[in-house]
């Protein structure tokens, strides 16, 4: 439509010079003494038409000679911009394939044609941008050779061209030269600085995961479990970590805090900033009562954290269950001491409603021993004691059958229970579950 449109005007234009110029009977005269030249009207519009075109070509002309030094000047310096950026891919691309040698170098040839540019006016406006890139590609190369001093030089230098009250692109530079320094740190088993270079970064900064994560390696590093812990729980809420992963870490970060613990009173501080699903763990909570006692902490607060998992491993019997009710009866006999009826009525109805768990009856068993029930206590270790796959457990249950016998003057079975007891150690010396 718009082709057409133009054809139509071309046409209405010849239509209309011809008309113009086949019924003009215009002259045009010129005197020039002692000369008179007469022209016709179209050839005097003719003639000032290409003066007019001729005129405009030559100043054209002219314009394109006189630039031609600037051109030749821009040419060369969109050349070395091109060979700049070409350097810059190259060291990225030599860095990532682990040519560090060659990155530096292409680093340095970036950094020297950025530098040509400047000295002949012709800098790049994005130029700081790349100069920061560039020397922290030769300070990435530097760590990786164990240059040193160069990583350090390099380094300064790229926080010299990110000033922190820069731009937003400058701040980012700022800001992710001091990750590397971290984690350069870290590299360098100094998780001091590490922490400090991650200390100076902004708050938003230091949230990243990114730095989370080297936060919770120099943490974990410098011994610090709970920053370490902290930033675990913080990484698993960004999804940092897949879920298991997550569990795994946090887990063991809660592990070495519950083994750190010095007193009982930051043991129950450390346990109360656990939340609910953490406390109800058997991976934590049997670890955090044996250290309680181990403390000279109290049998009846060891009995309260062991309650939820009590609960959960005897309502839902499985191979979760199984694997870990040993360790259970290992940790709860020892909170045995001042044993209330409430916890007796509790063993004694796991026993009646698991009658063939040989270790529910172990912990019947000590139960009643503690509460001088004697002769219950003889019947339900009798019973348990040659069904224990636990050496340990096995052992103890003849020990306290043995003593028990000798109180009352029976030496026969007090030195068949002895007997049974030593077995039972030379049987399975290896046992995995035996403390």
């Amino acid at each position: 439509m718009r082709a057409a449109l133009w054809l139509i005007g071309l046409f209405g234009m010849a239509v209309a010079a011809a008309l113009f110029a086949g019924s003009n009977q215009g002259t045009v005269t010129l005197f020039w003494a002692p000369y008179r030249l007469d022209l016709s009207l179209n050839l005097a519009i003719a003639i000032i038409v290409l003066a007019f075109v001729l005129l405009y070509a030559a100043l054209r002309a002219l314009a394109a000679l006189l630039q031609m030094p600037h051109q030749a000047r821009r040419w060369r310096g969109q050349q070395k911009e091109r060979a700049m950026h070409h350097s810059l891919l190259e060291a990225l691309s030599h860095q990532q394939a682990g040519r560090f040698l060659r990155a530096r170098k292409s680093a340095l040839a970036a950094l020297a044609m950025e530098e040509s540019l400047a000295e002949a006016h012709a800098a790049v406006p994005h130029g700081t941008r790349l100069r920061a890139a560039a020397h922290m590609v030769a300070a990435d190369a530097s760590h990786a050779l164990q240059d040193s001093p160069q990583r350090d030089h390099h380094w300064r230098e790229v926080l010299a061209n990110a000033p922190a009250q820069g731009n937003a692109q400058e701040q980012e530079m700022r800001e992710g030269a001091q990750m590397r320094a971290a984690r350069w740190a870290l590299d360098d088993r100094d998780a001091a600085d590490a922490l400090r270079r991650l200390a100076e970064l902004p708050q938003g900064a230091a949230r990243r995961t990114i730095a989370l994560r080297i936060r919770l390696k120099a943490s974990r590093l410098a011994g610090q479990t709970s920053t370490a812990l902290d930033t675990a729980r913080l990484l698993a809420k960004h999804r940092a970590f897949s879920p298991a992963a997550a569990a795994s870490v946090v887990r063991g970060l809660v592990l070495e805090s519950i083994n750190e613990a010095r007193d009982t009173t930051q043991l129950q501080h450390f346990w109360l900033s656990l939340d609910g699903e953490e406390r109800a763990m058997p991976e934590i909570a049997l670890p955090a009562a044996s250290r309680l006692m181990a403390l000279g902490g109290e049998a009846a607060q060891a009995r309260a954290w062991l309650l939820p998992v009590w609960e959960r491993l005897l309502s839902h019997a499985g191979p979760r269950s199984e694997s870990h009710l040993p360790r259970l009866v290992q940790v709860l006999e020892p909170c045995l001491d001042g044993l209330d009826g409430t916890w007796l009525a509790r063993i004694e109805a796991a026993t009646n409603s698991h009658p063939r768990e040989p270790r529910l009856q172990y912990l019947a068993g000590m139960a009643c021993v503690q509460r001088q029930l004697w002769g219950k206590a003889q019947q339900l270790l009798l019973r348990a004691a040659p069904h224990l796959q636990e050496s340990a457990l096995r052992t103890r249950a003849w020990q306290r059958l043995a003593l028990m016998a000798e109180h009352r003057g029976d030496a026969d079975a007090a030195a068949a229970a002895w007997k049974q007891a030593a077995q039972a150690v030379v049987m399975l010396p290896a046992d995995p579950a035996r403390p």
